[in-house]
């Protein structure tokens, strides 16, 4: 397929630019497969499309501080990093002291190695050690603090590029800070949020736990990469930016289980969707497994082991369009997204979501 059969138009001021006041408050607008059969409704309704036994399977990654500013010691020249990935040390986030990082650097010089940079208002010291081009270097950082209590102190939410910040804007930043995050994340490691459990409160928690409805956590680490525009012409031409994963035993025990007894699968956001179909077999389940998936799927796709999916409405012509359309189809997704825009849904990541079933 060509890249450009997921184009569309969308109105800039459907992008959401903060979240609702209240999570649960999002719109959601349902997609029936097999009918074609689309219904709008809120993301406090989703237990009326859920069945005892059903099992949501959520992504658990924590969003971490990851854009840091500072300046050339030579020069005085600014500079923007966004960390993306610890080289080596099982991708800690918590150790500083000499730890080399690949990064997203933004500046109005050219980034070569050797340059020094004191960054987080001169709390970390760092050295970029190769340049990958297009901003992408690798950088040995030192400091005497923790990694992570500095980024918690000093660092800013990586909000997507739609989303435009002025970062002098503490108010703004506090927010992101809370609600650019799942209220279950638990394993720092992401630089994006899994956007479609932004949408989940305690309370609707409680209310699919009474409906019978059980869930299960994996972890995916949302990498940059899940914002880069395909630029191929033929979507098969299109290469994925591997990302971090971990299933636990447990989990993929209560997915298998639940398999088993008819229960169906519910995944929360792409990135759960990624990883379920990274490590499902073809006849024998799911598997415990830590690794990195590239995985792209895209039309045609014979899903292994996701049944309904919530997702958020995505960029045209991403990876992530192409996802839901494989699940969906190209035509139901198309004649989804026509509705979502004359309803005036809000989109991205801070916008409402779609329910597949």
């Amino acid at each position: 397929m060509k890249t450009s059969d997921f184009n569309y138009t969308l109105p800039q001021e459907l992008i959401a630019q903060a979240p609702l006041p209240k999570r649960s408050a999002s719109r959601m607008m349902v997609v029936h497969r097999d009918s074609g059969v689309i219904e709008h409704r809120h993301i406090t309704d989703l237990s009326d499309y859920l069945n005892r036994g059903d099992l949501l399977v959520l992504n658990n990654t924590r969003v971490i501080p990851a854009r840091i500013f500072g300046h050339k010691v030579d020069t005085g020249g600014k500079v923007e990093l966004l960390l993306v990935e610890r080289v080596g040390a099982h991708n800690s986030v918590s150790s500083m002291q000499g730890a080399e990082w690949i990064v997203l650097c933004r500046a109005g010089w050219k980034p070569r190695p050797g340059i020094l940079l004191s960054l987080a208002q001169d709390n970390i010291q760092a050295e970029i050690l190769e340049s990958y081009g297009y901003g992408k270097v690798r950088i040995r950082f030192s400091c005497n603090l923790p990694l992570e209590d500095i980024l918690e102190k000093h660092g800013v939410p990586p909000v997507p590029p739609y989303i435009k910040r002025d970062y002098s804007e503490c108010d703004l930043v506090d927010m992101d800070r809370k609600r650019y995050q799942t209220i279950y994340a638990s394993e720092s490691g992401a630089v994006a949020a899994p956007t479609a459990g932004l949408h989940f409160s305690d309370e609707l928690f409680a209310e699919l736990s009474e409906h019978g409805v059980k869930t299960a956590e994996i972890t995916l680490h949302v990498g940059p990469g899940t914002f880069k525009p395909v630029k191929t012409e033929q979507v098969e031409d299109h290469v994925m930016e591997s990302e971090r994963y971990l299933v636990s035993e447990k989990s993929a025990c209560l997915i298998n289980d639940a398999k088993k007894e008819g229960g169906r699968i519910v995944a929360v956001g792409s990135t759960s969707v990624r990883t379920l179909e990274t490590i499902a077999g073809p006849s024998t389940g799911l598997r415990a497994e830590e690794g990195r998936s590239s995985l792209f799927i895209r039309p045609p796709y014979e899903f292994k082991i996701v049944d309904v999916m919530l997702t958020n409405f995505h960029l045209p012509e991403s990876t992530l369009l192409m996802m839901v359309s494989a699940l969906a189809g190209v035509d139901l997704i198309n004649c989804a997204y026509k509705e979502a825009i004359k309803g005036k849904y809000r989109f991205y990541s801070y916008g409402d979501c779609m329910l597949i079933l």
